[in-house]
C-alpha cells in the first residue's frame, strides 16, 4: 500500500510516498531556515507564503522520484495538528483538493504521532508497545505507545520545550537560528562541568519536566558576566547547559521506563537528532538491558515520510477525513477530535 504525506506544520514542506508504512519511496523538503535566519526564528505570515509556493512542486517531485502518479497511490496523509495555524491550512487544504480531484481516502495525522512513526522507517523490527520521548522545539512528552494509533501521555513540560530551551538559550549566547543545532555543535568542543547550573523537577511528578528556570539561570549568568566585563567560555557554557537539559530528560525517562516495565525506549523529534542525549539514552538502556531505537538524522526534523508512515496505520485503523477537516494549532497526542 503506497501512502502519500504531506507536512507544513511550520517551516517545512514536505512530502513523500511511502508503502507499507516502513519502505521509503520518496522524501522531498524545501526548507524556509535560511530566511527565518533573517529574523532569527520563524515569522508564521512567511511561513505560510512560502508554503503555498512551494507545496505543488513538492509533490509533483515526490510522485515523479517515487516512480509513480497519483493513480497508484492508496491513501493521501497530511498533518493537521498541532502547529501554526496558517502554515498547517496550506498542506490540509492542498490535501483536500488532491483527495477530492483523484478521489483517493484522506487521513488526518496528529504531528507527534507521525514523528514518532520516523521510528518506524529508521527500525524495521520495532513495533508498539513501548515508552517514547519526543522532544522538539515546541513539544516535550513521554508517550506510553500501547500500539500505532494507541497513545497516552505520561509526563510532559510545565512550561518550556527542550528544544525552545535550548534555541532561548543558544539565542542569548549569541548563536544563530536554529540555536539548538549550533548549540549542539559548540558544546561538543566544552567541558560540561565548567559551569554549574539547575535540575530543575517537578514536585510530585516524577515523570514531568521544566525548563523554564534552568533557561533563566543561564540568560542571567550571561547577563551578569556583560555587568562585570567579564568573558565566558561559550563552548563550555553550551555543553554545562546542553548537559543539563539531557541530564533531566534522562532523569524523567528512564523512571518511567522503570515504574511503567518498559521493555524498549524510543526517541523521536527535532532534539532527538541532539547527540548527548542519543549517546546518554543509548548508555542508559544498556546497562538496563532495554532496546533502545532511535530516528535516522534524516527523519528527526520535519518530513513528509513520517506523516506518510503514520498515515498508513492511521488508515488501516479506519481513520479517515472528510473535506470539512479543519487545522488545529494545538491538539493532544491522545485526545484527537
Amino acid at each position: 500500500m503506497r501512502i502519500l504525506g504531506i507536512e507544513s506544520s511550520c517551516d517545512e514542506t514536505a512530502a513523500s510516498v511511502v508503502e507499507d508504512g516502513r519502505r521509503v519511496l520518496s522524501n522531498v523538503i524545501a526548507s524556509q531556515v535560511e530566511e527565518h535566519k533573517l529574523y532569527g526564528g520563524v515569522v508564521p505570515e512567511i511561513a505560510s507564503r512560502r508554503h503555498c509556493e512551494a507545496i505543488t512542486g513538492v509533490t509533483d517531485r515526490a510522485l515523479r522520484e517515487a516512480g509513480t502518479d497519483l493513480s497508484q497511490i492508496d491513501a493521501i496523509a497530511v498533518t493537521y495538528a498541532p502547529g501554526l495555524i496558517g502554515a498547517l491550512l496550506v498542506g490540509v487544504n492542498f490535501a483536500k483538493g488532491l483527495a477530492l480531484s483523484s478521489g483517493k481516502p484522506l487521513v488526518p495525522v496528529h504531528h507527534l504521532r507521525s514523528h514518532i512513526a520516523a521510528n518506524y522507517l529508521s527500525n524495521p523490527n520495532l513495533t508498539p508497545p513501548f515508552l517514547c520521548l519526543v522532544v522538539s522545539g515546541g513539544h516535550t512528552h513521554l508517550i506510553d505507545v500501547k500500539d500505532y494509533t494507541d497513545m497516552r501521555i505520561i509526563g510532559y513540560t510545565h512550561d518550556d520545550a527542550a528544544g525552545e530551551a535550548f534555541d532561548k538559550a543558544a539565542r542569548a549566547m549569541g548563536m544563530p537560528y536554529p540555536g539548538g543545532i549550533h548549540l549542539d555543535k559548540v558544546a561538543e568542543g566544552g567541558n560540561d562541568r565548567a559551569f554549574s547550573l539547575p535540575r530543575p523537577s517537578v514536585d510530585g511528578a516524577p515523570y514531568d519536566f521544566s525548563f523554564s528556570g534552568l533557561k533563566t539561570s543561564v540568560i542571567n549568568l550571561l547577563h551578569n558576566a556583560r555587568q562585570k566585563n567579564e568573558t565566558v567560555c561559550i563552548p563550555d557554557l553550551a555543553a554545562s547547559y546542553r548537559r543539563a537539559v539531557v541530564d533531566c530528560l534522562v532523569r524523567g525517562t528512564m523512571r518511567a521506563a522503570e515504574d511503567t516495565g518498559a521493555r524498549t525506549l524510543v526517541i523521536a523529534g527535532g532534539v532527538s537528532a541532539n547527540r548527548l542525549l542519543r549517546r546518554q539514552l543509548e548508555r542508559e538502556c544498556q546497562k538496563r538491558g532495554l532496546v533502545f531505537c532511535r530516528p535516522e538524522l534524516c527523519y528527526c526534523g520535519d518530513n513528509g515520510a513520517m506523516v506518510a508512515s503514520q498515515g498508513y496505520y492511521e488508515f488501516l485503523s479506519g481513520v479517515r477525513a472528510s473535506a470539512g477537516l479543519n487545522a488545529c494549532a494545538n491538539m493532544a497526542v491522545d485526545t484527537l477530535e
